[in-house]
């Protein structure tokens, strides 16, 4: 077909939806555990609500005295024996993730099985032990030391890479395990102590406040479900699976990583939520592995310019993009453009929200999911399957561009039928129909927003797209300034955008 090139009366100013794909977890085989479904952990729980009198000259000499036996040393001998402190390349990667990316590199060691170490927690009186991943991964020998200076051998019983969670067992009897809080009651600004063993040094606490809540985008690799509590109490190599209290010794999170320049700490750590970490060992320790439900959509941020376009007022939810075919998603009558308001009676937030939620519920359960279509309310039922490598939770979009068009926008952009030669060069799906962006203007607010050639527009104000022609009817005579919502496909899927008209 001979390509049909216009130029579209139109600007795209891409709402900034800064999110990270999300995918299927991987899960590490199950050592030491049967195939048997075991009952869940009885482990010690506190959702009372914290104590925030003022702390000022207070000792937390009887909180640490209460939690610090519950923290233990892991020294972990990796498979090859060598790289960092005996981490092989992929550990030292890892660590990298973790540790910023200028985290050093070590010498080699000199003798093959040097030790990796880390930190742990204590969560059964029977010795079952929460750490990270990242700590216990390719691990040959796990070496457990209590603060009473007795050591035993660790087995994993199963890892999460997605929480960055793993659990190990040693044999012993009579130990004193952590309190949970209820991490979602913990606030910016409230008082937490960060307990480990950096650098290998021994036992140390360090305090600090909650910083901020629910950081993501940390994970270089975009399989992570992140939902990190940021605090200032100084975290360090070696730290990694130790535990954050708050001013009542509960575990309100298990450190994991430090955002650095160095490799050392600089303020900003992070850590998983308790909450999180106490969903995952329930899961591994009856299962083996942890089953996530599975929506079937692409997801992404309703910024305001979303709103706005889409006649919504309000500014929480998650846009829908793309419903998976024959989905539990697409069963229940989930559309394109929708924007998911609550689940399971919860409200969403955003984005990052729904995509936890819906994780950390049980494949084959039916939920009710509120959605907002075009202003109008509605009550549906899903039924959750099982996340796999071949499925979709609820997949975030990547980050987009955030710039704002500068005066107006109008030309720039031309477009082509999608023949099948187009399709075929660029991969582009077979249900994927629309009209190809072949030139953008370099110095247009259309390139700044992030719009680029080999772009596939599928959608604008919601009329499918099928040609060049369709693309250049429905932006013409778009007089005046407003949104115009354009739903684009590239490599990275499919996700809206709000157009900023201008005037000639």
């Amino acid at each position: 077909m001979k390509a049909n090139k216009r130029s579209l009366g139109w600007m795209a100013a891409v709402a900034g939806v800064g999110l990270v794909a999300s995918g299927s977890a991987v899960f590490s085989a199950v050592t030491g555990n049967d195939n048997n479904q075991k009952p869940p952990l009885s482990l010690k729980y506190d959702n009372t609500q914290i104590n925030r009198e003022a702390t000022q000259g207070h000792s937390y000499y009887p909180i640490v005295e209460k939690v610090t036996p519950s923290v233990v040393q892991v020294y972990v001998t990796t498979k090859g024996g060598n790289g960092n402190m005996g981490m092989n390349q992929d550990l030292q990667d890892q660590l990298r993730r973790f540790f910023g990316r200028q985290f050093p590199q070590m010498p080699e060691p000199q003798t093959p099985g040097e030790k990796a170490l880390g930190s742990g927690i204590i969560i059964s009186s029977d010795g079952y032990i929460l750490t990270n991943n990242h700590v216990v991964q390719n691990a040959r020998t796990i070496q457990v030391k209590l603060t009473d200076n007795r050591t035993f051998s660790g087995k994993v019983i199963g890892t999460d890479p997605a929480t960055d969670v793993a659990l190990v067992k040693i044999d012993a009897d009579n130990l004193q395990p952590i309190t949970f809080a209820d991490s979602d009651q913990a606030q910016v600004g409230d008082v937490v102590l960060a307990v480990g063993d950096p650098f290998g040094i021994g036992q140390t606490v360090t305090e600090g406040i909650i910083s901020a809540k629910n950081r993501q985008g940390l994970s270089e690799d975009g399989q992570s479900d992140e939902a990190f509590i940021q605090t200032d109490a100084a975290i360090n190599p070696g730290n990694s699976g130790g535990a954050l209290v708050d001013t009542d010794g509960r575990l309100v999170g298990m450190n994991t990583a430090i955002l650095s320049r160095s490799g050392g700490n600089q303020g900003i750590g992070f850590a998983v939520p308790s909450d999180l970490c106490r969903w995952v060992a329930d899961s591994l320790i009856k299962n083996g592995k942890v089953e996530r439900g599975m929506l079937g959509v692409t997801i992404q941020q309703l910024s305001p310019e979303l709103a706005k376009a889409m006649n919504l007022r309000r500014t929480t939810g998650a846009v829908v993009a793309d419903v998976t075919p024959n989905s539990p998603a697409d069963k229940a009558g989930i559309k394109d453009g929708d924007v998911v308001v609550a689940f399971d009676n919860k409200p969403i937030e955003d984005e990052n929200s729904l995509k936890l939620m819906v994780a950390e519920s049980a494949p084959g359960k039916s939920v009710p999911i509120q959605i907002d279509r075009n202003g109008q309310t509605l009550n549906l039922n899903v039924t959750l399957e099982e996340l796999s490598q071949k499925n979709t939770l609820a997949k975030n979009e990547p980050n987009s561009n955030e710039n704002e068009p500068q005066g107006d926008a109008l030309h720039g952009v031309a477009v082509q039928d999608l023949d099948r030669q187009t399709r075929e060069e660029l991969n582009v799906p077979g249900n994927v129909r629309g009209a190809m962006i072949t030139q953008v203007d370099p110095s247009s607010p259309s390139y700044e927003a992030g719009l680029r050639e080999g772009d596939v527009i599928e959608e604008i104000n919601h009329q499918p797209v099928r040609s060049a022609e369709d693309a250049d009817r429905l932006t013409a005579n778009k007089g005046g300034k407003g949104e115009t919502l354009v739903k684009v496909w590239n490599q990275n899927g499919s996700h809206y955008v709000a157009v900023q008209e201008g005037n000639d």
